[in-house]
């Protein structure tokens, strides 16, 4: 940043977060972010005006407003989709959600989040590299799925099928049941076995006695799946799956971000799990620094906080320190921990990483 004659005014960034209430430590532990980050540039001309939102959309709008009125015009949240009802009221600034979700957003909010379409992205870039062709998308029936299907629509990502299943466990094994043609390749299996005992080919018992060991007998007409879950109900959808004998071994199992889940390192019948992600070394790292230094871990939005105030600095750097509404609108790529920003027409996206969780560990594919 020393090729440019600095500004001599200071660079106003306001930061709205949870600070009381039921959110308190997730906003406490961005604002601890937000200060290794300013640390890290050493530009003491970088403020951050911390505010409470405490989670409420009203009073998020009341704090927000009241920053622009001292000069701030980027801000860096609110933390929660529903918390962005009332900002398009304040045109004039530039608020940098901490949100995944990029649907109905107001003009003047830009999602930072690592959103659908950097993973679906990703994903893609997998499925050609391995020339995997008859993906079905698994689809939870929630607000999200249409993250996904805006996603999948603009990455042009050709599927076999998409399918949406209920969040009810109860439910959910009969539907994957009908996904996988289930009762028809165990009943394929039973027909076998019956037609072997009544014939009289030669070796017939040992050929039972192999059957005998299968669950079913019969293909599938599918070679991968997208889970588009996470925690407990990515597991129900994986161990469905397996349930009705199409296990991981057999096909591709491929869910979206799961921010390096340790559970899922448990999970060895479920293995292997194919994910995008952030790089995780870059994630380790801050981690442990944040631990050493606030004695606590961090959650992933301050993660991505963090590299919000190096990305924000990069772009009023880009601008000649003339901050304004438009800045976000032009081309641009930042790097930063979590990965590669691209910025364009006042969005974000993300170039991520491709893990695999395998033999209880995390693998970076690409």
């Amino acid at each position: 940043f020393n090729q440019k004659v600095l500004s001599e005014e200071s660079i106003k960034i306001g930061l709205i977060v949870p600070l009381s209430g039921e959110y308190q430590e997730i906003g406490e532990s961005i604002v601890k972010a937000t200060r290794l980050a300013i640390n890290k540039i050493g530009d003491s001309k970088i403020e951050i005006y911390p505010r409470d939102t405490k989670g409420d959309p009203n009073i998020t709008f009341n704090v927000a407003k009241e920053l622009y009125e001292t000069g701030v015009k980027i801000i860096i949240g609110p933390v929660f989709n529903k918390n962005l009802l009332h900002l398009n009221k304040l045109s004039d600034v530039m608020f940098l959600s901490l949100t995944n979700k990029i649907i109905n957003n107001p003009a003047n909010v830009i999602s930072t989040g690592i959103n659908a379409l950097s993973q679906i992205n990703t994903i893609k870039k997998f499925l050609e590299k391995e020339k995997i062709e008859k993906t079905v998308l698994l689809l939870p029936n929630n607000k999200f799925k249409y993250e996904v299907e805006k996603a999948v629509k603009e990455s042009k990502l050709k599927l076999k099928q998409k399918f949406i299943y209920d969040t009810d466990p109860t439910i959910l094994t009969q539907q994957i049941e009908e996904l996988t043609y289930y009762s028809i390749r165990k009943k394929n299996l039973e027909d076998e076995i019956i037609r072997l005992e009544n014939s009289n080919e030669s070796n017939k018992d040992k050929k039972i006695e192999n059957l005998k060991k299968k669950d079913t007998l019969g293909g599938i007409n599918f070679d991968s799946v997208i889970i588009a879950d996470f925690d407990e109900s990515l597991k129900s959808v994986a161990t469905s799956l397996l349930y009705t004998d199409v296990s991981s071994k057999r096909i591709y199992y491929i869910s979206l971000n799961q921010w390096f889940d340790k559970s899922l390192l448990k999970e060895v019948n479920l293995q292997p799990i194919y994910f995008p992600s952030i790089n995780k070394k870059n994630y380790d790292d801050f981690n442990n620094k944040f631990f050493k230094i606030y004695d606590e871990y961090p959650n992933h939005l301050s993660y991505l906080s963090y590299d919000l105030i190096g990305l924000i600095y990069f772009i009023i750097y880009k601008n000649d320190f003339n901050v304004n509404k438009n800045i976000f609108l032009k081309k641009n790529k930042f790097k930063g921990k979590i990965g590669i920003f691209e910025i364009n027409k006042n969005r974000i996206t993300h170039t991520l990483n491709f893990y695999v969780v395998k033999n209880k560990d995390f693998i970076e594919i690409f």
